[in-house]
């Protein structure tokens, strides 16, 4: 039965219409994901109402399509003007842009969008295989597993740091006080609005985003006169050139970033944005050369690059089979499906066995087609940059503008992009990186929510954050992540003041 159920659903997917939705919304993503301040998550709410007139199997194909197209596609401009266009793409904004400033531009490029396809098809493996199994465990976490999920997000910024760890919790604390701003919080309290109803919603992640690596770099071109446009012209050749050495060489990596990709996509309100975070951090963590990472080192890129794919089919388990997102984009899916009369829940399965064969083909085709429409695409960016700068900037800037209004329809969000520009551009002067106080507005909030529940859960006492196995295994992995590297400072402290005395 379940052979013929397949068989129908390939019927389907090779409907011309629907292989012309597919390809139509592939490039639809692309431009989406490589327009900075545009996200994944955007371009999928715009192509709802188009799905009110379509079957399910093109509607939903849609959907999936955009999607990984614009996930991928947002680290095309990340490398090649350091401007990502995606949050899930800022992880590793600046290692890949640090590989274009030495001439290595086709190398990340290339990375990105292979090593994207490879997590993506990982990540569909798993849908397609563990869905029911995964989804349940994924249901076992609650506020304090949460917690320690998210504390361990937040640990990764010792390890994304260029410069040093204390300049690095430095830019954090700033991420987290951002994310202090607003009434997005558990007691729906204003803080540090200072009686602007603009800041009630707080700072939004895709103004201060855009602001912080676009504005800043626009900044610095304009401060700095003697800067030399980074020029690539002729450098980007066959961007599939020497992945299969890096395969060889990052086997470990590659697997690390699309099992913890998939793991964290699973569990409800993560998604690609703390998957790449968590994933960049883990591969300098874990890497032979750490000292590499911020200078332009492929590792990082090759392991969160497969974590924010396959980040995406993990979200959609948790969606199918309890009709929980995922992320974002899977809520606005629920919504299609529940439209679709496509009831999220165990019994999809058995209700509409037709239609899930050609989620999940659809799931392979689109991640299959990200390597050729991705080559193309980074064909046509290259053109950007045979523009002269100083007409590319003002153009750039101007993007940003539009782009960040378009998001709220907001003058309010402007100027949080021109504030954050500023703000991120004098830390920088200063060697305080910015990718920590992102990471700190993107956890910031769901840190005190989950705190907050749980101590209210547990009558304040702190200890039944440990009560659960799954709780006291996090907690002790995060707690040995923070007594680690103090250990070792501690160590070299002592060795070297016997070197002294001896």
């Amino acid at each position: 039965m379940a052979s013929e159920h397949i068989y129908q659903a390939l019927l389907q997917v090779a409907d011309p219409f629907v292989l012309g939705v597919i390809l139509l919304s592939a490039i639809f993503g692309l431009f989406v994901g490589a327009v900075p301040g545009l996200s994944a998550t955007m371009a999928v709410a715009l192509l709802v109402p188009i799905t009110f007139f379509m079957d399910p199997i093109p509607a939903i194909a849609m959907m999936v399509t955009a999607t990984a197209m614009a996930i991928t596609s947002g680290d095309i401009p990340g490398c090649l003007l350091r401007i990502p266009g995606t949050p899930s793409s800022a992880a590793y904004t600046d290692e890949a842009y640090s590989m274009t400033r030495r001439g290595l531009a086709d190398q990340a490029l290339g990375a990105s969008i292979v090593f994207s396809c490879i997590g993506g098809l990982f990540g569909t493996f798993v849908l397609i295989t563990c869905a029911p199994m995964l989804a349940d465990f994924a249901l076992n976490f609650t506020s304090y597993e949460f917690f320690w999920l998210v504390v361990l997000g937040l640990s990764c910024a010792i390890f994304i740091s260029p410069s040093s760890t204390l300049r690095g919790f430095v830019s954090l604390l700033i991420g987290l006080l951002l994310a202090c701003v607003g009434m997005n919080n558990p007691a729906a309290y204003p803080r540090f609005t200072f009686g602007n109803d603009d800041m009630l919603n707080g700072v939004t992640l895709l103004p201060m985003m855009v602001g912080m690596f676009a504005v800043s770099e626009v900044l610095r071109y304009a401060t700095d006169i003697s800067q030399r446009p980074v020029d690539i012209k002729g450098r980007i050749g066959n961007i599939f050139t020497g992945m299969g050495g890096l395969m060889r060489k990052y086997p470990a990596s590659v697997a690390r970033g699309s099992v913890l990709g998939t793991v964290v996509g699973i569990l409800p309100g993560a998604g690609a944005d703390i998957a790449a975070w968590m994933s960049y951090g883990v591969s300098k963590r874990f890497s032979r050369e750490p000292a590499k990472f911020g200078t332009g080192h492929v590792e990082g890129i090759v392991e969160a690059g497969a974590a924010n794919n396959s980040a995406l089919a993990g979200a959609w388990i948790p969606a199918l089979v309890f009709g929980i997102p995922g992320d974002s984009i899977t809520a606005i899916v629920i919504g299609v499906l529940y439209m679709k009369n496509m009831t999220p829940g165990p019994m999809i399965f058995t209700n509409s066995p037709v239609e899930m064969y050609a989620v999940f083909t659809v799931f392979v085709l689109a991640n299959i087609i990200m390597l050729p429409l991705g080559y193309l695409a980074v064909k046509t960016a290259k053109q950007v940059l045979n523009v002269p700068r100083n007409v590319l900037m003002p153009i750039i800037l101007l993007f940003c503008i539009v782009g960040t209004f378009a998001i709220n329809n907001s003058v309010f969000d402007v100027l949080v992009m021109l504030v954050m520009g500023v703000l991120a551009y004098l830390m920088e002067e200063n060697d305080f990186p910015i990718a920590p106080a992102v990471l700190g507005v993107v956890l910031g909030g769901m840190l005190e929510e989950h705190f907050v529940f749980s101590m209210i859960k547990a009558d304040g006492n702190f200890w039944a954050f440990f009560s659960r196995p799954i709780a006291c295994g996090l907690g002790v992995l995060a707690i040995l992540v923070w007594l680690i590297p103090l250990c070792k400072g501690v160590y070299r402290m002592s060795m070297q003041k016997r070197s002294v005395t001896a």
